[in-house]
């Protein structure tokens, strides 16, 4: 039977096991504050009933990685990411004007739709908005909570307390950076690279693996080795991210074709097109590029152009060029064959996706 990472030692069901039994414990809560405030549940509950499930994943193999021994506090504590991810697409939906997500429509989408039902007074898209921004909220106190909560010892609690703070702090940066290229523009290779660094790699893979790794007590020679492997996949698979925004079948991303066209996203491909592109595909990619209304047959000729100029060449080739850097450096981890084939699977399944 082929190996799966992802769902080795029961871990995706778990994961989801532990996500609804948390959400499901705090209802309660919720319904005494008021039963209206249920459908801030409801909407977090969609959005955690799907997904990858990478960052638990990472997490728990940069534990077994460091030779821990599985338990159920573990499982929580790496479950917890997922609650962090939520409050990270829920916003980012927002900032973005994102409709869908997952085929589904995006959380501010939901309520915004809500509102126009009930008919109810002021603006659906304000409420929309101010409904996700609330749910996005309450996601990453539960992240914090559940990790807190998940019968860890108060040894690996504090390892694992430093490891996660940096991770959110890094995360907002990158968010940021992201939210400030799309109206500066212009972009270039070099701040493509920091936004990916920052809103992908580390928040993606490395921290997640540093994570599960402090839960076990890792060396700092294991830290390092986490953080080669880590810090190339996870712009491989953000890399691989901006080619399926552009590209991506959308039966299969959950996301309308050429959506990151219409949002006018900065990343790798249109660094590398601006630089490379003749002037008049320049002048043409940028005064389609960010237009909501974009055509299919206008998308279609933005793929073509960046097709032809070399760019999606050249993506293809860094996410390569990085994924061959991160698995050579799992040569470290010959000592732990399980370790090092659940990571090179992962660095595969990261990035030779389709969604």
């Amino acid at each position: 039977m082929e190996f799966n990472p992802l769902d080795a030692n029961g871990l995706r069901a778990s994961i989801q096991s532990n996500l609804d039994s948390f959400v499901s414990d705090r209802k309660p809560l919720m319904q005494s504050a008021s039963p209206d405030t249920l459908p801030l549940i409801e909407s977090l509950e969609g959005l955690l009933a799907g997904g990858k499930r990478l960052r638990p994943a990472f997490a728990y193999w940069g534990f077994k990685a460091a030779g821990g021994e599985d338990s159920d506090a573990v499982m929580r504590a790496c479950a917890s990411l997922e609650f962090l991810q939520a409050c990270a697409l829920i916003h980012d939906d927002v900032m973005d004007a994102s409709d869908t997500r997952r085929g589904k429509p995006a959380v501010h989408k939901q309520f915004e739709t809500t509102h126009l039902t009930n008919n109810w007074n002021g603006s659906a898209k304000l409420f929309g908005e101010g409904a996700a921004i609330l749910v996005g909220d309450l996601a990453l106190s539960w992240a914090d909570e559940m990790l807190l909560t998940s019968g860890l010892s108060n040894d690996q609690l504090l390892r694992a307390k430093g490891v996660y703070d940096v991770m959110r702090t890094e995360l907002m940066c990158g968010q940021y950076l992201d939210l400030l290229e799309q109206v500066r523009g212009d972009i270039d290779i070099a701040r493509a690279e920091t936004v990916i660094r920052f809103k992908s790699a580390k928040y993606t893979i490395e921290r997640p693996l540093h994570l599960g790794a402090a839960l076990a007590g890792a060396s700092t020679e294991l830290i390092e080795v986490l953080s080669q492997y880590g810090l190339a996949l996870g712009a491989a698979f953000q890399l691989r991210d901006d080619l399926l925004g552009v590209f991506g079948d959308s039966s299969i991303t959950g996301k309308p074709a050429g959506d990151d066209l219409r949002e006018g996203k900065q990343t790798m491909l249109i660094a590398f097109a601006t630089s490379n592109a003749t002037e008049a595909e320049k002048t043409f990619l940028l005064e389609n590029l960010g237009n909501p209304s974009l055509t299919s047959q206008l998308i279609s000729q933005l793929q073509d152009l960046l097709t032809s100029c070399g760019a999606q060449d050249f993506v293809e080739n860094q996410i390569a060029s990085h994924l061959e850097t991160s698995l050579a450096s799992l040569d470290a981890l010959s000592e732990n064959p399980e370790a090092k084939v659940a990571l090179t699977e992962l660095a595969i399944l990261a990035t030779k996706r389709s969604a």
